[in-house]
């Protein structure tokens, strides 16, 4: 799950680079197009699908897909929204600032020690835990209050259109070719095959990186999936 979740981001990477290429996009504009092409919304919008559509079973799956999407967003997402207007070194430091990364440290810390966590502290991160996927949804409805009309509406419709139609290609084929079957490739196309991710919006918000663009690919995005989804749920059942 690991690997297959870095390859689809890696090969989602590929096209946003040949296409921001073939649209001649300035800087910032190729890194804002590659945050929205790379990153898919598994998180308040594809895990509640795989969990409803497939069940227990594709939801752990997807869960180990999701967070390793998570980790990357946090990291190569955050330099690619920073790299958009400041230097390398500079886009290096920013990532350092997200609060994620040392949730992320701690959790693994825990998992790798095997250290017994306190009742007094596992109890509400339990409570938080359950409350997390229908307040992911309540944010995907806050984000795409804010949606307005693109300056460059026919880039946002090519940045969508890899998101919903490529990106799930690419994640049937790595199925296929690493032998992926049952829930855990229902797993992954499926979350691959969500809309841009919500999280760019406040990368895009926080490093000045074309905000609008990517908060339009959001909405159009959102708005288009279920046209995409449907068949794509129906196909790997």
């Amino acid at each position: 799950m690991v690997l297959l979740a870095v390859l689809v981001v890696v090969v989602m990477a590929i096209v946003g680079a040949l296409l921001s290429l073939a649209l001649r996009l300035t800087r910032s504009e190729a890194t804002a197009f590659l945050l929205v092409v790379m990153f898919s919304n598994g998180g308040n919008y594809g895990l509640p699908v795989v969990s409803f559509a497939f069940g227990q079973d594709a939801l752990s799956y997807g869960t180990v897909f999701f967070l390793t999407g998570s980790v990357l967003t946090n990291t190569v997402g955050a330099f690619l929204a920073a790299a958009g207007r400041r230097s390398v070194r500079t886009a290096l430091t920013s990532v350092l600032r997200i609060p994620a990364l040392y949730g992320i440290a701690a959790a693994m810390l825990v998992l790798t020690t095997g250290a017994p966590m306190p009742a007094a502290l596992l109890r509400p991160i339990s409570m938080l835990s359950d409350a997390a996927l229908p307040l992911m949804i309540l944010v995907l409805g806050m984000q795409l209050e804010r949606a307005g009309r693109p300056k460059r509406p026919a880039l946002v419709a090519a940045a969508v259109c890899a998101s919903l139609l490529i990106a799930p290609l690419a994640a049937l084929g790595l199925t296929s070719l690493f032998g992926v079957t049952g829930a855990a490739r229902q797993a992954v196309v499926v979350l691959s095959s969500m809309p841009v991710a919500v999280a760019t919006t406040i990368l895009a918000l926080e490093f000045d990186a074309s905000p609008d663009f990517v908060t339009g690919a959001v909405f159009l995005s959102t708005i288009l999936s279920p046209l995409t989804l449907t068949p794509i749920i129906a196909y790997v059942r």
